[in-house]
């Protein structure tokens, strides 16, 4: 895990250079980009195993940037703003970013998180092996080898995150899962990142399988405790 590739994207010179540092120190080796543009030839030249991104990057915004990524890769993205500012933390959420830190961080915080998330990657990898071959219930057909789900025969694909978010739900139809349950297994059990993370998928999930999102009925609510799969 040490040796693993760290796309760092930061406009500021003093940020990029420390972070450099910090993460090098601890084994990694560290590329970097100071736009957008070249964040994404940056990628696609020489690739990485967690992308440190910016949101506010001259050029091309962060989001952008992610989006730009996320069509080429499942790699970990945790965005990094230096606003303490909701719509920039519900962004970051919105596009599904593993992870996301606020400006100032310590350099110990950002590099646990660095291997928070390659740990869930791993584990991700690992545990797909293991996954049935399909899970049909409520009329839906989830597919874990192509991460789609098929409501009334028209397949969508979903990103790794909210498949598995919605393959634990539908594998316990009709138990209350609670919150911190569901992140433990979806996020991992050292998961730094805000909870809020998990209501914006369900919202993402409800917005793809529900008839009527704003009146769900199979991702229910309960509320206090977490979430349940109606069948």
């Amino acid at each position: 895990m040490s040796e693993a590739r760290v796309l760092v994207v930061d406009d500021e010179e003093s940020y990029r250079d420390s972070l450099k540092y910090v993460l090098e120190r601890e084994g990694f080796t560290v590329l970097l980009a100071d736009t957008g543009p070249k964040a994404v030839e940056a990628f696609a030249r020489d690739g990485a195993d967690v992308v440190l991104l910016d949101l506010m990057l001259p050029g091309m915004s962060g989001s952008e940037v992610f989006r730009v990524i996320r069509e080429r890769s499942d790699v970990p993205v945790i965005m990094v703003t230096a606003k303490d500012d909701q719509v920039d933390r519900i962004i970051g959420l919105e596009l599904g970013a593993d992870d996301y830190v606020t400006k100032p961080f310590s350099g110990r915080e950002l590099v646990a998180r660095v291997r928070a998330v390659l740990r869930r990657q791993l584990a991700s990898a690992a545990g797909a092996l293991d996954e049935p071959e399909r899970l049909t219930v409520a009329g839906l057909t989830l597919d874990p080898e192509r991460l789609t789900v098929t409501r009334d025969g028209e397949p969508q694909s979903l990103p790794p995150k909210e498949f598995a978010l919605l393959h634990l739900l539908a594998q316990n139809a009709g138990r209350v899962l609670p919150r911190q349950v569901i992140i433990d297994r979806v996020w991992g059990a050292d998961y730094f990142g805000d909870t809020k993370t998990l209501d914006v998928h369900i919202k993402r999930l409800r917005g793809r399988i529900e008839a009527d999102p704003s009146q769900p009925e199979v991702i229910q609510t309960v509320r206090g405790v977490g979430y349940t799969f109606e069948a």
